[in-house]
């Protein structure tokens, strides 16, 4: 039987992984990089006037950390709620919201650090069928 002692793992993400949001990942801790059992973060980049397709998480938490960009994330059954969230903000999203980012910018990208409290990184993300009304 092997013991194998646990130990302190680097990530330097470099490879863009498409996701069910349709957003560019940078997956960095998850199960699969380090072996990771309750936490996954990545870095998810918003081209300019791109969106995420309307989604929600099964069962975990998400704190988004915003590095750089303007973002305007619409929340709620019909995605009737918004806030907007700028470099150096922080954003919570509980289990089982509808919600969708949306990069406000049409000519810079968004870009934020993600951190679940899962290790899957797409797992229990499921999209939502949402009419949306047009700002």
């Amino acid at each position: 039987m092997s013991h194998e002692t646990p130990g302190v793992k680097s990530i330097r993400p470099d490879q863009e992984v498409m996701t069910k949001q349709q957003l560019p990942y940078f997956v960095g801790i998850s199960g699969d990089t380090v072996g990771a059992t309750g936490l996954s973060m990545h870095v998810v980049v918003i081209p300019p006037g791109a969106r995420a397709e309307p989604h929600i998480h099964v069962g975990y938490e998400t704190g988004i950390y915003v590095l750089e960009g303007s973002v305007r994330t619409r929340w709620g059954e019909s995605l009737e709620h918004e806030v907007v969230s700028l470099a150096g903000d922080f954003l919570f999203v509980p289990p089982g919201v509808p919600h969708e980012a949306v990069n406000m910018s049409p000519t810079e990208p968004a870009r934020a650090v993600v951190a679940r409290n899962h290790p899957a990184e797409q797992d229990l993300v499921e999209p939502v069928n949402i009419t949306l009304k047009e700002y």
